[in-house]
């Protein structure tokens, strides 16, 4: 058995690691808790500029650039992880998830990536990094969906990409979150409704044109995922970062009961010894 010394030792040591993890559990939960409030407020905005887009392309068929088949010998994959770790699982499932969808999609990969862990991971892995952004997966903002949508747009409307994947953390529940992977360019979602085209004809009438709006509307629906996107996976990663650091702390909890524990016992053997060792003596001078 460790002396009480070096229990005492651990205790302190397991002690300061869980006043930190407490700590820590304490700023995720607010930060999750405002995550949580842009969250509610971004998938309305999401959802209602895809109901515009799905209005507009019965009339325009696959007439527009954004929306012409084409076939896909690159795709992009915008790949949304954290700046810090500490969160469970949270990184290290959506680098897994990335690399299945690539090998899923069998062509040539380019990456557009926020987060260090994720720019860490691939470069080790000499991927293909066409930008990395650190330091906005904490709290982003509209403006940073806006410059990731302005990179991948320009790839795609060149044809140096003929794809465009969201690789992202979806926020279910304070203890949920759910990897996953939308095609965001061709995309199913953007696809018309059959029978809607005659519907859409005469009920809708656009000025200058369809088309011009549909100039307007596609980078706003890419936008808006987008930063739906990032909403999505800050509150993922703060809620994540919560449970770990609360399970952290709970068992650095049990380690010090069970050290206490041993403390005690390591402290009664002490007194016991000490004790036999003076009835010994006394008995030795009687």
């Amino acid at each position: 058995m460790a002396s009480t010394r070096e229990i005492k030792r651990r205790i302190r040591g397991i002690n300061n690691i869980r006043q930190i993890t407490k700590a820590m559990e304490l700023v995720s939960t607010a930060k999750l808790r405002r995550a949580r409030s842009n969250l509610e407020a971004t998938r309305p905005y999401y959802e209602t500029v895809l109901d515009d887009i799905q209005e507009l392309l019965p009339i325009v068929n696959d007439g527009h650039p954004l929306l012409a088949k084409r076939e896909i010998k690159t795709v992009l994959n915008i790949v949304l992880t954290s700046d810090r770790g500490l969160a469970g699982g949270y990184n290290a499932n959506i680098q897994k998830l990335t690399h299945k969808t690539m090998e899923e999609d069998g062509v040539e990969t380019k990456l557009l990536i926020v987060g260090s862990k994720a720019r860490d991971h691939f470069q080790r892995r000499n991927y293909n990094i066409h930008k990395a952004y650190v330091g906005i997966s904490e709290d982003p903002t509209y403006q940073d969906a806006v410059e990731l949508s302005d990179v991948a747009m320009e790839l795609y409307r060149t044809g140096e990409v003929d794809a465009i994947n969201l690789i992202y953390t979806r926020f279910e529940s304070t203890i949920s979150y759910e990897p996953k992977v939308i095609r965001l360019l061709p995309s199913k979602d953007l696809e018309k409704a059959e029978g809607e085209e005659n519907k859409a004809k005469t009920l809708v009438e656009f000025e200058p044109s369809a088309e011009e709006v549909l100039d307007y509307l596609i980078p706003k629906y890419i936008e808006s995922s987008i930063y739906g996107a990032l909403i999505e996976a800050a509150a993922s990663e703060q809620g994540s970062r919560r449970v770990s650091m609360e399970a952290a702390t709970d068992n650095a909890n049990d380690m010090i009961d069970t050290l206490e524990t041993n403390y005690n016992r390591a402290r009664q053997a002490a007194i016991t010894a000490e004790i036999s060792e003076i009835v010994g003596a006394a008995d030795a001078l009687s």
